[in-house]
């Protein structure tokens, strides 16, 4: 059976109580293999629930620790580390984000334009290529709002090099159905693959990988795929550009009137200092539709508004539920209940964050401020996401002794 998401914080608890065993060498040795829907059973399938903080990156570490050591839990660690990495990444180079938006803007005006472009898109999307594993996946995403890592590695692949396809369009269609669905992991997953995130090092989808590490459930010719020799780096000139320095959030002031704002952003509200601050009011944000231009799926949202429900219910408190819309909805709100500051968790940049930028200048119009909570997670791996992973796996045993509990 395909996986069954619930947006629940004790679901999320559950499930990680229950991949704990596998946590060790089990996951190091069996998490290539994609075993299709319903068998992912040498991987967590937790990241719908971590994208959210409906359990925490520091939760599932501390319990693959304690479990398995360091030693024995060190790919599984590696590999929850990456998420923060490419969040970090991401804060840093914030124009890749930018170009991301405009360059999809560009190609989906493309793709009204030229009709064989248009068809050779809707049938990879549709599952109708023909290559029997990119059909699958494109099931499986749409029909789930989940795909294997190394699924979604081959699918870009394929999709970029054999297929041809404008990247930008591949990684929104991940976007509008993963369930994990990520600004950072998915723009800078695909830019892996094409070449531009790591320079010069496409990764190549190859039939005798997929053969092996799908169990030979899929058997693709060699000739079915394109060797990549070289990624799109051409279509970047300029290579990557300057780090910025990462955004500092204005913290809440405790002696103002507090409107507290709920974004699937981190649904571990519980886990900031709500007591020291004056709440007036509470309000849930859905946001799930700023993902992509194109109408996003269904379950993405109900997902987001599952898990902001049951983080207000966790708190105690009694939202009223709100949508980014015209962001001057957000200040006409928080000003009707005499609020002077939005406190909410950090939101890292992506669309929501976009959409908080356009809402800031109505804000202060209104007096009003917006404050964000960090986590220290965040703020101790960021700094050293400027480059390639390499240089974040360097210091894990050093933020692993800052951040995990013995």
């Amino acid at each position: 059976m395909p996986p069954t998401f619930i947006a629940i914080r004790t679901e999320a608890l559950s499930r990680m109580e229950a991949f704990v065993p596998a946590m060790g060498w089990r996951y190091a040795n069996g998490r290539n293999y994609d075993r299709g829907p319903g068998q992912h059973k040498a991987v967590s399938v937790l990241s719908p629930y971590i994208r959210r903080r409906l359990v925490t990156e520091a939760e599932v570490v501390t319990a693959a620790l304690a479990a398995h050591g360091p030693e024995a839990s060190e790919k599984f660690v590696q590999e929850v580390i990456w998420r923060s990495y490419f969040k970090g990444w991401l804060e840093r180079r914030p124009q890749v984000w930018a170009s991301y938006r405009q360059g999809l803007e560009a190609d989906l005006a493309a793709l009204d334009r030229d009709r064989r472009l248009r068809r050779d898109v809707e049938r990879a999307m549709d599952g109708q290529t023909g290559l029997a594993c990119m059909d699958a996946w494109a099931e499986e995403l749409v029909e789930t709002g989940y795909l294997h890592n190394h699924a979604r590695m081959w699918f870009a692949s394929i999709w970029i090099f054999t297929l041809g396809l404008p990247w930008r369009l591949g990684a929104d269609f991940f976007y509008r159905h993963l369930l994990d669905g990520d600004a950072a992991s998915n723009t800078l997953g695909w830019r892996w693959v094409a070449g531009l995130h790591t320079r010069g090092k496409p990764y190549h989808a190859q039939a005798w990988n997929i053969a092996t590490f799908t169990g030979q459930r899929f058997t693709p010719r060699e000739t079915d795929l394109v060797e990549v020799t070289q990624g799109l780096e051409a279509t970047e000139p300029d290579g990557l550009p300057s780090l910025q320095p990462i955004r500092s959030p204005r913290a809440p002031e405790p002696g103002r009137p507090t409107a507290l704002l709920l974004t699937d952003e981190d649904c571990c509200i519980e886990d900031f200092d709500l007591a020291g601050l004056n709440i007036v009011a509470t309000a849930t944000l859905a946001a799930s539709h700023l993902r992509s231009p194109l109408p996003v799926a269904a379950a993405v949202a109900t997902f987001e508004a599952g898990a902001l429900a049951d983080t207000a219910a966790r708190a105690g408190l009694t939202p009223i539920n709100l949508r980014a819309d015209h962001p001057d909805g957000l200040a006409k709100w928080a000003a009707s209940v005499g609020a002077s500051q939005i406190a909410t968790p950090y939101i890292t940049k992506g669309p929501l964050m976009d959409w908080m930028d356009e809402a800031t200048p109505y804000l202060a119009a209104k007096g009003i401020v917006l404050a964000e909570w960090r986590r220290e997670w965040d703020s101790t791996i960021w700094p050293h996401a400027s480059a390639g992973f390499f240089k974040v796996k360097q210091q894990i045993p050093q933020i692993l002794a800052r951040l995990v509990a013995a």
